[in-house]
């Protein structure tokens, strides 16, 4: 490839896409040249605009619905009826049963066949349908096929591109995110968290001036609630040779919980509202109601001067206009309703609720038992309260029961709301009052729709040796579960030991062995393997084996089946192998099998539907 003239960066994002960049030429260590995308898409049949975000929605019409050149774009279109963008999610809200959304939550859902074509997972037979994968592609394509509209003379694929993802997608969700660019076209990309990506932003959009609102020994909480899911990283500030240095020393879990749930919640309080005066709603109207909850929600909390917003819930029958159904939403009832319900003022104490669950459930996702997102706030920091032991400037009081952030970094459309986010830092600050704590200092100015993007054009440049660039390598320490050779034992399954092998903060582009192992690997036939993570855990080493561990310290991820080919060798052998861990420029880890006589066998990361090793 020859070299770039832009560093793009691109957020891949559950409810909107967005595209920004950076001049490499003319750009000069922190202060670059940058802009965003205007991406045209449909707004309505056969009306194009530029929009600076590509909603990520998907609307798939029926054959008859729309003639061809309703469908026009100012790029020559793929043959596939299908509408992306802003016109997707407004039609959409009407006919919700052709509507794909949340594709990125889909993608990283473990429970399903993410290649399969599962969306939109509740239509009736007739509808066509895409898997997670295709909709997160189509998504990518529309991107790649706006900027080569726009920039001829610099095509998307001769350019540095960056794509993000939640800190906490697994490596699965990872490979799954760089598969979808790859069928996009995208060639080389490298994958960055969202939270990252949102304060690269911030330092980019400081032009230098971040130094004087950072020093040494701050500790900055990124929280990070979006369209689908809540994130949580923590980056401490180091100085290293009289420079500032940014680590990011933790990550959360991946909670499926952000402006989605929200918008369900108040769906659901507009439906009681209305149930009480005699109306009922189906399924197919709760989907509508709950897109038309969206646009209320936004603008009575983006506006301090809107006092109620409506609601309109299309009718089944054929008098749509006449019989539909209309309510409103008032400013008070949301702001009471989500800061109640989503953001309480817990105690530092307070943890997520578990509820037993019913043994029956319907296919969906996964969302959190616990819609209180300071609860999981709390825990994550509990669980957190070692994580800067190691580092160098940073002491840890055993009295602490949480880490203690000096700072806040507010990232996701839902903050777009300063009252939520002036609530979060006010329940943080109470906690950090409780252990006689200083308070911390909400880190402001940042885009909260266009963050994410331009942080990523950022990081594609840092990549080429220029900026300030975050350290920390890998999120977890992750693990293989290696099966105890035992004599049988009625009703006893043999014990496993957790072998880590890929340790927390190992770098991008490094290649670890496993020191002194060998293992045999059965190749030719079906096998599973079993991997666990850990987010707590920074003290082990590539090779270490765990007999034990407590119920917080491993997290199981998914299980991968799969038939590694034999290559010249007999099914069912077993082969002697050494592993080796990869993590990868672009992001994403690998572990490797390599035989005595050089053979490489790459054992993937669950992508279920594929069934195969190479």
């Amino acid at each position: 490839m020859s070299d770039p003239r832009f560093a793009i960066g691109i957020d891949l994002g559950t409810t909107h896409s967005a595209l920004s960049y950076v001049e490499l030429a003319g750009s000069d260590g922190e202060k670059t040249r940058h802009g965003v995308l205007g991406v045209p898409q449909l707004t309505a049949p056969g009306t194009v605009e530029e929009l600076p975000l590509l909603p990520s929605f998907l609307y798939l019409p029926h054959p008859d619905e729309l003639a061809a050149g309703e469908l026009a774009l100012p790029w020559a279109g793929d043959g596939q009826p299908a509408v992306t963008g802003e016109m997707a999610r407004s039609r959409g809200a009407t006919t919700p049963i052709r509507l794909v959304s949340s594709a990125k939550s889909w993608l990283c859902h473990p429970g399903v066949d993410r290649r399969a074509a599962i969306l939109p997972h509740d239509a009736p037979e007739e509808v066509s349908r895409v898997s997670p994968l295709e909709a997160s592609t189509r998504y990518l394509k529309h991107l790649r096929a706006a900027w080569d509209n726009a920039h001829p003379d610099a095509p998307f694929t001769q350019q540095a591109v960056t794509v993000t993802i939640p800190a906490s997608f697994d490596p699965a969700a990872r490979e799954l995110t760089a598969e979808a660019a790859r069928a996009a076209g995208y060639e080389n990309v490298t994958l960055l968290e969202e939270p990252q990506s949102a304060l690269y932003s911030w330092i980019q959009n400081s032009d230098g001036r971040w130094r004087k609102e950072v020093k040494p020994g701050d500790i900055i909480l990124v929280v990070d609630v979006g369209g689908g899911t809540s994130d949580f990283s923590l980056i401490a500030i180091l100085e290293r040779d009289g420079k500032l240095e940014p680590h990011r020393v933790a990550v959360g879990d991946h909670i499926l919980l952000g402006g989605d749930n929200m918008d369900l919640a108040l769906a659901h309080l507009v439906a009681r509202k209305l149930a009480a005066n005699g109306t009922q709603l189906d399924a197919w109207q709760m989907r509508a109601l709950t897109y038309g909850c969206r646009a209320a929600k936004e603008n009575l909390l983006a506006n301090a001067q809107a006092e109620t917003w409506p609601i309109v819930v299309p009718s089944r029958g054929s008098k749509l206009i006449g019989g539909s159904i209309r309510t409103e939403l008032t400013r008070a009832e949301v702001t009471i309703f989500i800061t109640d319900g989503f953001f309480p003022q817990v105690q530092a104490s307070a943890r997520p609720a578990v509820r037993a669950r019913a043994g029956l459930t319907q296919l969906g996702l996964p969302y959190a038992q616990d819609a209180a997102i300071t609860r999981h706030l709390a825990a994550f920091l509990a669980r957190q309260a070692g994580a800067t032991a190691e580092l160098e400037g940073f002491a840890v009081d055993p009295a602490h029961t949480f880490l203690h952030p000096s700072a806040v970094l507010f990232n996701g459309g839902v903050f777009k709301s300063e009252l939520l986010a002036n609530r979060v830092l006010e329940t943080i600050n109470g906690w950090l009052s409780t252990e006689g704590a200083e308070p911390a200092r909400m880190l402001g100015g940042a885009d909260l729709d266009l963050a994410v993007a331009r942080g990523a054009a950022y990081y594609s440049y840092v990549r080429r040796g220029a900026g300030v660039r975050i350290r920390g390598g890998t999120a977890r320490s992750y693990y293989v579960a290696v099966e105890s050779s035992m004599p049988a034992i009625p009703g006893m399954e043999p014990p496993i030991q957790a072998l880590c092998v890929a340790p927390f903060g190992m770098e991008e582009g490094s290649e670890l062995e496993l020191p002194g192992q060998e293992f045999g690997l059965v190749v030719g036939e079906p096998v599973h393997f079993r991997f666990f993570g850990s987010s707590v855990r920074r003290q082990d080493q590539i090779g270490a084996v765990l007999d034990f561990w407590g119920p917080d310290e491993l997290v199981e991820l998914n299980e991968i089946q799969a038939t590694l080919s034999p290559e010249g060798r007999s099914i069912g052998e077993v082969a002697q192998v050494r592993l080796h861990a990869y993590a990868s420029e672009s992001g994403t880890l690998e572990l490797l099998a390599v035989a005595q006589d050089g053979q490489r066998w790459k054992v993937e990361f669950d992508v279920r539907g594929s069934g195969e090793g190479q």
